[in-house]
């Protein structure tokens, strides 16, 4: 915790308005753990706790716009709860297994993570306003999407918002927003998991994940509403530029 006592009020306003930022994309399209993660390493952060916090500042976002998303109509939580139980149980084992590394190999493998998200980002299909038919069954989904969603959120996480909505659009034809909307309750219960366990490992920055989740949240909510009425116009420019940003800066630093 002594790290962040010393930051100066500029960074913690630089860390509210990525905050800000990462919860207005997270709840359009996803992805905006791609924007908190570089800022956290690059504020010296050790890997596993900028891991850590990201994903504690972000369940409030995800929280927010799954809310909203709920409130008008855009979710059917019975379909996603097996989805759920199959994502939680996932997280427990990719939360367990990441802090397993040391923190040199973490350090060393997450560059190529946030490229490898940010090339499964642009290459992906079907971001666009229209339902299309779903390509396999919704009982291998729970297991597909559900073992993948979140493993993933629990061992790494950023760009898990992305990866989740594109599960739903391009495995079971839900449109972008639909997608976006459903795949919200999911990646909730996957980082809480995540976040509990690295909660109890004493891993989370609670003074600055708590600061940002303030932000998170407003973001989330402002992102919500031009999400639905904006739809893939927004989204997908706003995911195309997030992926790309990351990508030259990891190129670049």
């Amino acid at each position: 915790m002594e790290r962040f006592i010393e930051f100066s009020l500029e960074v913690y306003a630089l860390l509210l308005a990525v905050g800000f930022v990462s919860g207005f994309i997270n709840a359009i399209a996803g992805g905006g753990g791609l924007l908190v993660l570089p800022v956290m390493l690059w504020l010296g952060v050790p890997p596993i706790n900028a891991l850590a916090t990201g994903k504690f500042q972000a369940v409030f976002g995800t929280l927010s716009s799954s809310f909203n998303y709920f409130r008008k109509g855009f979710i059917d939580f019975k379909p996603l709860l097996p989805v759920i139980a199959c994502g939680v149980v996932a997280s427990a084992a990719g939360t367990y297994s990441v802090l397993q590394l040391s923190s040199e190999l973490l350090d060393s493998l997450i560059p190529y993570f946030l490229i490898g998200v940010a090339l499964f980002t642009w290459f992906s299909p079907r971001l666009n306003d229209e339902d299309h038919t779903p390509v396999i069954a919704y009982r291998y989904f729970i297991l597909l999407a559900g073992g993948m969603i979140g493993f993933y959120g629990g061992f790494f996480g950023p760009g898990i918002g992305a990866i989740a909505a594109l599960s739903f659009s391009s495995l079971l034809g839900y449109n972008l927003r639909k997608a976006s909307a459903n795949a919200k309750p999911v990646i909730v219960s996957v980082n809480i998991v995540s976040v509990l366990i690295f909660i109890a490992a004493g891993q989370v920055y609670l003074l600055v994940g708590i600061a940002m989740a303030f932000a998170q949240i407003l973001g989330a909510y402002l992102g919500v509403n031009v999400a639905i009425k904006r739809g893939a116009m927004v989204i997908k420019p706003l995911l195309v530029i997030t992926t790309i940003a990351i990508a030259l800066r990891l190129l670049l630093a």
